[in-house]
């Protein structure tokens, strides 16, 4: 009779003094670091998720994590189990979820983080697209953080980043939706070659150092070096200097010229040199690739965009 317990080394007489509801809290303590947040994502007391972790360090005989500061970091055995107890909870969740249809109406909301200058080309019609589906959602769009975009995506803090095309990890995966091309903007009335190259430039980044956008893009061909006599934070300020600097060249995306307001003295011109277009889309977690909430809401961004 024994030999009924053990199917293929599954030991069904072990599982009465195991309790899988806690492994649920422990993925999240450990992609979160922090009882408080891991709670909040579970729905659940930051009380009740104290006394649950007490629970799963007597099942697992060990710490589980140590608080570090103002973190819970993980001890090695977490560590070890961490991919083999998240896999479990994946494939749970698949199997539960294969004879389930979705239904959108159950949604709550939707986490995206953007750029600043690239939210009013997205979100709205985002809001438009769902309420279109007579879907109430909230929407929360987040300041794009490009050093926190894996953890975000794999704690579920986020349910997208839009950013330009990039790889980032195995585990994230990039769907594109929209293509896009840069654009001089200068009070000149011819802007070729030499002059591009001479001229006075405008550049626009939030960072405080580093490469501008269009740089990146121009030495992938060109390794043309510009004077760049000024960096401001966005394309609206920078539109409202060039309306002032007879002579300055402002290189921005199109898209985004399309939604701001700028002098009628500013004339528009093609580059005059091939130059790569831009490719943005949106980035999700491999991990959610069957989920039925998260595949309704890719499904339907890709069609908007399509």
């Amino acid at each position: 009779m024994n030999n009924i317990h053990n199917l293929h080394g599954l030991d069904l007489s072990f599982f009465h003094r195991i309790d899988i509801n806690l492994y649920p809290l422990f993925i999240a303590i450990y992609e979160q670091k922090s009882i408080s947040n891991a709670a909040s994502s579970l729905n659940i007391t930051q009380s009740a998720a104290s006394h649950a972790l007490q629970r799963l360090r007597q099942q697992l005989e060990d710490d589980v994590f140590i608080r570090v500061g103002n973190k819970m970091s993980a001890t090695p055995f977490a560590e070890q189990i961490y991919p083999t107890v998240k896999q479990a909870l994946l494939t749970i969740q698949n199997i539960s979820q294969q004879r389930h249809v979705f239904d959108p109406t159950s949604l709550k909301s939707l986490k995206i983080a953007v750029h600043d200058e690239i939210e009013p080309i997205i979100l709205p019609r985002l809001a438009q697209h769902f309420q279109n589906l007579n879907l109430d959602l909230q929407f929360v769009s987040m300041k794009l953080d490009r050093k926190h975009i894996m953890a975000d995506l794999a704690t579920q803090q986020l349910d997208f980043v839009i950013d330009l095309e990039q790889y980032l990890s195995p585990k994230i995966t990039f769907d594109h939706l929209v293509t896009d091309e840069f654009v001089i903007c200068s009070q000149l009335k011819e802007v070729d070659l030499a002059s591009y190259i001479n001229g006075r430039h405008i550049g626009v980044s939030s960072r405080r150092t580093g490469a501008l956008l269009e740089d990146i893009y121009l030495n992938q061909h060109q390794k043309i070096s510009r004077n760049v006599f000024m960096r401001c934070q966005n394309y609206s300020t920078a539109l409202q200097v060039l309306g002032a600097q007879a002579d300055a060249i402002l290189t921005m995306p199109r898209m985004i010229l399309q939604h701001l307001s700028y002098s009628p003295k500013i004339r528009l011109h093609s580059l005059p040199f091939e130059m790569t277009n831009i490719k943005m889309g949106m980035f999700w977690h491999e991990d959610l690739r069957d989920n039925l909430r998260h595949q309704f809401l890719r499904h339907e961004i890709i069609k908007l965009f399509q």
